[in-house]
């Protein structure tokens, strides 16, 4: 339909819809964001394996300088008192009973007043501690000594 001055009337034109590419600075913001997160928790899980890993390592490293099964007792007694220390300053101090029981805590099934840790009671000081009782101390030791040390 024609207008007195010819010129020819249209509907309204919609501007053509926005680029998906490139993203507004808002997106990339995030996009930053979210890959420093990812990264910091990459980096932390990274670390913290490392230092399960050395800590693993200084526990066998401890066992592998001695020879007897008595002194492998001994051997793990000191380094549960380390680690104890962390955890509790005056820990380290505890006997028998006492001792034991405080390696249990937080544990469901006590495995050292009543199990396999039991050894370490007075076995630094007995010459027939077998080497099955070392093994099976060794296993309980090592996880609560990684245990307690992580927490650190």
């Amino acid at each position: 339909m024609m207008q007195a001055g010819g010129l020819v009337l249209r509907d309204i034109h919609q501007p053509p819809p926005p680029s998906w590419w490139p993203p507004a600075p808002g997106w990339w913001l995030l996009v930053a964001a979210i890959v420093l997160v990812a990264g910091v928790v990459l980096w932390r899980g990274w670390r913290s394996r490392q230092r399960m890993r050395a800590l693993a390592s200084l526990f066998d490293a401890a066992l592998a300088r001695v020879d007897t099964p008595a002194e492998k007792v001994a051997a793990m007694s000191e380094l549960l008192r380390r680690a104890a220390h962390l955890r509790d300053p005056g820990a380290d101090k505890l006997l028998g009973d006492d001792w034991l029981r405080f390696l249990d805590a937080g544990l469901k099934v006590p495995v050292f007043a009543a199990g396999a840790g039991a050894i370490l009671r007075d076995g630094g000081y007995r010459r027939d501690v077998s080497l099955h009782e070392v093994e099976a101390l060794q296993a309980v030791s090592r996880m609560r000594f990684l245990e307690w040390m992580a927490m650190r």
